[in-house]
């Protein structure tokens, strides 16, 4: 299996996958879900192509006997983030136990891993069914997992982003608010003619950072506190001119419980106390994009499936957490299909310098496979 898994590493960090949501121009997952094809059907698994999205395709990947046992779903993204001022992003570079390049660890170790385990429990001669889905735009708007969602379902899922070979079942999901503060522009020789929109706005920063502090006061056990930062600010035209117009953008990482009219809420309240403080104050505020946290219990199945296997296969006590950063696992949790997360070690994601443990991603692919015969027996 070794050299399987590392073979099939390679050759899917060297296809340019740059998601063309995020870089304009960027080659999307057209090549690589063609890889994914061909090296499905040579193993003799089942493949599915959807591509609602022209040029933004999804592959699903199905393996096993299908004589009534359960199914699992292993689910990866295809695309990338940019590769930004990256040496030789596409040419995977091993040293010792570190295989560096963009993808090695967001998240293409853990969609080798994947597909090797596919192919693996489908040659044990499961009596269920592994559906790898190989999925576009994770880095963007996840039109991919959405796609496949409409067409497939499993008894249980397993997401193999990167978790040090942690087993996580919970993570944030995220609220983008966008603040826009209006002023009105004049000269600035003449500042009584007109209104700052810029300086009118340090409140409301000053505002968010309490609210930030505030936050902390409540913890999930396995995620910490939800968050809140500004992440962009845009306002003003020149510099003698009154700017008449500030736009900040607000992300505020969510906890398992919370919604999108909650911290919705919570912004309209600030900023109703902010107008307070200033009656001349002109602020309004739009949600431009929301994704769900997630959290699965761990009494179901597929987390004992998972954290047995990480006990034998391993032969050391899993860990259950959460993760920092958000994933597809939310989607297909809210689609009614318990969830974990589970993938292998590195560092780098979205960094100049990425990289994937070896080992780790062969453990990973082990671990994947003994869930699979035991899940879907």
């Amino acid at each position: 299996m070794r050299s399987d898994v590392i073979d099939l590493l390679k050759d899917l960090v060297a296809i340019d996958s740059v998601n063309p949501s995020l870089v304009p121009g960027g080659a999307g997952e057209s090549e690589i879900a063609g890889y994914v094809t061909g090296w499905a059907d040579a193993a003799g698994l089942d493949i599915q192509v959807l591509e609602a999205t022209a040029g933004r395709p999804s592959v699903v990947v199905r393996g096993g006997d299908h004589r009534g046992g359960k199914t699992l779903m292993l689910c990866g993204h295809l695309d990338t983030v940019g590769v930004g001022g990256m040496s030789d992003p596409l040419s995977p570079r091993i040293d010792g136990d570190r295989i560096y390049g963009r993808g090695t660890y967001d998240m293409k170790g853990g969609l080798a891993a994947a597909l090797v385990a596919c192919r693996d429990a489908a040659r044990a001669g499961i009596a269920g069914e592994v559906v790898v889905a190989a999925v576009a735009d994770e880095e963007h708007a996840s039109i991919g997992v959405q796609e496949v969602l409409g067409q497939v379902r499993t008894d249980a899922a397993v997401v193999t982003e990167p978790t040090e070979l942690a087993v996580a079942t919970a993570h944030k999901g995220f609220v983008w608010v966008e603040i826009d503060v209006a002023g009105k522009a004049a000269h600035g020789s003449r500042p009584h003619l007109g209104v700052d929109a810029i300086l009118r706005t340090g409140p409301i920063l000053v505002a968010l950072d309490d609210l930030n502090s505030r936050l902390g006061e409540h913890q999930h056990p396995r995620l910490g506190p939800g968050t809140l930062h500004a992440s962009l600010i845009n306002g003003g035209r020149e510099e003698s001119t009154i700017p008449d117009r500030c736009v900040l953008t607000v992300e505020r990482r969510t906890l398992p419980g919370e919604t999108v009219q909650d911290v919705e809420r919570d912004i309209a309240d600030l900023l109703a106390r902010c107008r307070s403080a200033d009656p001349a104050l002109a602020a309004t505020s739009r949600t431009t994009m929301a994704r769900q946290p997630f959290q699965t219990p761990d009494a179901e199945p597929v987390v004992r499936a998972v954290v047995d296997a990480v006990t034998g296969r391993l032969g050391r006590t899993a860990e259950l957490g959460g993760v920092s950063y958000w994933a597809d696992s939310a989607f297909i949790a809210a689609a009614g299909i318990p969830t974990v997360l589970f993938g292998p070690a590195g560092d780098g994601a979205h960094a100049e310098v990425e990289w994937a443990s070896l080992d780790g991603v062969v453990a990973c692919a082990e671990t994947l496979t003994a869930v699979a015969t035991s899940f879907c027996r």
